[in-house]
């Protein structure tokens, strides 16, 4: 299969040149080995050749040697790489000597020097509606950011197309894969990160039955602001089996280091008000189609549960906006306080330039949303932040458009990077 290009590509190059390594992290089958092989003359696959084992020991230095860029890939299951490369980068004083992928990152128990300096790192996540071509990219960030108003593109999606796409996901190798194929697949997915993935990311066993209650209760939670306790009751009550707080937290580290779960944190801003700011990340998958796989949903259960489709959809978009935020210098965050107000996503540069951003699958409450962008533009304390960008509502079956408030309504299939 063709390579298809990837957002991530530009950020790849552009610090492959500026460092003498780049880490590419991401979870394991999205894409990052197939990035690297694109810039890298040669490879060494760490968890699949056996002389590793051998040389990690006695001549550490011979897996080293090879033409430049060399990857490096699945480097994590032999951590000791990680200063090995750090030296002969200080020795070889060259730039884009080494590409690092890894599926999991280390145990904080395993000693590891600072790579500053000599690394730079790359998230990748899963394929978005832009790479998949499923989105336009005609309504750029990059634009929204600098408060460009939007023209009409009256090209509404079908609900029945974003229940598929939500099923489906954007893992690569799921490219051309009906739905059925790719339920197969990621159900698998799930049934492996439970048998085996999350015992061997740091050889402890642990409980298929609890983890895939936990990735069950994970999923039932989708896009919101759930705490262990609230984790570990909904377990008891829902899983007909109980889980231990510190259970849950050891899975989750475990899940988080296998870049399976990826929290969305809060927006940490200034406000004039007496209400105060909730700190809890939000919790997402970092594909949205591993929920429906944990839960075994199918387009049917979907259909009928438009409620929990919301939460879904909230999440896909969450990721969609983390693709393109990346490639735009920014990050994104959530917003919401003690007074109840709650914006989906706040993306923000690391210059402070931000936009706000509320989610709707449907038409139906885009009054509501906008009146929510505008309540947090109205308590923000203007001394200490600047003001928004732009307001926008990000729709799934609606069109794109400029309200007459200013406030864009964007389809999620005209959304893109730049």
């Amino acid at each position: 299969m063709d390579y298809k290009q990837r957002i991530s590509d530009k950020e790849l190059q552009r610090k492959l040149n500026a460092s003498g390594a780049v880490l590419i992290r991401g979870a394991k089958a999205c894409g990052k080995t197939e990035s690297a092989k694109q810039l890298a003359k040669s490879v060494l696959n760490v968890d699949r050749d056996e002389q590793v084992e051998a040389l990690i020991g006695t001549a550490p230095k011979r897996l080293l040697l090879g033409e430049t860029p060399r990857l490096i890939d699945e480097w994590q299951a032999q951590p000791k790489l990680w200063d090995y490369i750090r030296h002969e980068i200080d020795d070889r004083r060259k730039s884009a000597q080494f590409i690092l992928t890894g599926s999991a990152n280390p145990e904080e128990s395993v000693k590891m020097h600072s790579g500053a300096g000599r690394f730079t790192i790359v998230d990748m996540r899963t394929m978005s509606w832009q790479e998949l071509g499923f989105s336009s990219g005609k309504i750029s960030l990059a634009k929204l950011f600098e408060g460009e108003k939007i023209d009409v593109y009256d090209n509404p999606t079908g609900l029945e197309f974003i229940i598929e796409k939500l099923i489906i996901g954007g893992f690569p190798t799921l490219l051309n894969k009906n739905i059925s194929q790719a339920t197969d697949l990621n159900r698998s997915y799930i049934e492996l990160l439970a048998e085996v993935d999350i015992s061997s990311v740091s050889d402890v066993k642990r409980d298929p039955v609890k983890v895939r209650s936990l990735l069950r209760s994970l999923a039932r939670n989708t896009a919101t602001l759930v705490d262990i306790s609230a984790l570990e009751s909904d377990i008891r009550e829902k899983e007909n089996g109980g889980i231990t707080r510190p259970t849950v937290y050891d899975y989750l580290d475990a899940l988080n280091r296998l870049m399976i779960v990826e929290d969305q944190p809060a927006w940490n801003t200034h406000i004039r008000s007496s209400s105060s700011l909730r700190k809890a990340p939000k919790r997402h998958f970092t594909d949205v189609s591993l929920a429906v796989a944990a839960l075994g949903a199918d387009e049917n259960s979907l259909l009928n549960d438009l409620n929990f489709t919301g939460f879904l959809f909230e999440s896909l978009v969450t990721h969609e906006l983390r693709v393109y935020a990346q490639a735009n210098d920014a990050k994104v965050y959530h917003y919401r306080d003690s007074s109840g107000l709650e914006v989906d996503c706040i993306v923000q540069k690391y210059n402070g330039d931000w936009c706000a951003f509320e989610i709707k699958l449907g038409t139906g409450q885009y009054d509501e949303a906008a009146g929510s962008l505008k309540k947090l533009v109205s308590i923000l304390d203007t001394k200490k932040i600047k003001p928004p960008k732009s307001l926008n509502i990000i729709t799934g079956t609606g069109i794109s458009y400029t309200r007459n408030d200013g406030i864009n309504v964007i389809s999620l299939a005209s959304l893109g990077a730049f």
